[in-house]
């Protein structure tokens, strides 16, 4: 019978389980997802996902360049301790990852994880006792690219620069790692943010008795100055705050194509435990 895509993202939902794992579960199943579930407890990949409800938030940045092929990447892979994410299995194993993804750049992260690197993960997550979470990957296919890795791992940046100069793209990148722009160019801010931003402002100076125009202007200067602290071009250079990185690019004759920053953890909710019912729970069962 034919497989609903739909069903099988429902069941890695439930389970935590690669896709080709969920897939063969619901073919043996003839479709039913209680019964895939009730299968898969009977073998020991599940096992190993009963860790995946575990929040991981620690882990490493890492990135990968070739410049005569024209890729590079970035890549976030979480654990749940920062002990772990020194651990010299969970650094070969997100070295594999790495090189798998740098390899099929054009591919999904979660086709890749499905094809080959589900079992590695399974049996990581099995010898370790944390859960692995294989978070994001991005690629940039164009330009003069540059990385940095901030010392402990936690932060990475690629960065795409019109035409090739190393050391000025080495400065922005570590730039861009400090300063956390959002975007290159201003005009690059998502609508619905600027919108939200605005929205923000207004109801600051809202309750101010000077003149509507006088609050406009208000209201417009701090949009202005959000954008200045968002897009990279009009930010302070960290090695030099008397130039901007838009005279830093024009003195070079250059230009940013693009850029991705990842630091471990961010945007990921940390559910507060209780430990003491925790406790009690595992005695219980």
């Amino acid at each position: 019978m034919t497989i609903k895509a739909s069903d099988v993202k429902n069941l890695r939902e439930k389970t935590g389980l690669g896709m080709m794992e969920c897939k063969r579960a619901l073919e043996e199943a003839s479709g039913d997802i209680d019964l895939a579930i009730t299968n898969l407890r009977k073998n020991s990949a599940l096992k190993a996902e009963k860790k995946s409800s575990r929040t991981a938030v620690e882990g490493i940045v890492l990135t990968k360049n070739n410049q005569s092929s024209n890729n590079s990447i970035i890549l976030e892979v979480n654990c749940e301790t920062d002990f772990v994410a020194k651990d010299e299995n969970f650094i070969n194993f997100t070295q594999d990852v790495l090189d798998v993804c740098f390899n099929s750049p054009q591919k999904s992260l979660e086709d890749l994880l499905s094809e080959s690197l589900e079992e590695k993960r399974q049996s990581l997550v099995q010898k370790i006792g944390e859960n692995i979470v294989v978070r994001r990957k991005a690629n940039i296919l164009e330009g003069y690219v540059s990385e940095y890795i901030h010392g402990n791992n936690k932060i990475g940046v690629i960065v795409s620069l019109k035409n090739e100069n190393e050391e000025l793209g080495k400065d922005i990148a570590m730039h861009i790692a400090a300063s956390s722009p959002l975007v290159v160019n201003p005009e690059d801010v998502d609508v619905d943010l600027l919108s939200k931003e605005r929205e923000i402002i207004s109801a600051q100076v809202s309750g101010s008795d000077k003149p509507k125009e006088i609050i406009e202007k208000m209201v417009s200067g701090r949009l202005d100055k959000f954008l200045s602290e968002v897009s990279l071009i009009n930010q302070l250079f960290v090695k030099d705050p008397s130039e901007k990185i838009s005279s830093l690019l024009s003195k070079s004759n250059n230009k940013v194509i693009s850029f991705v920053r990842f630091e471990v953890g961010e945007g990921i909710e940390v559910e507060k435990k209780d430990f003491a019912k925790e406790v009690q729970e595992q005695l219980n069962s």
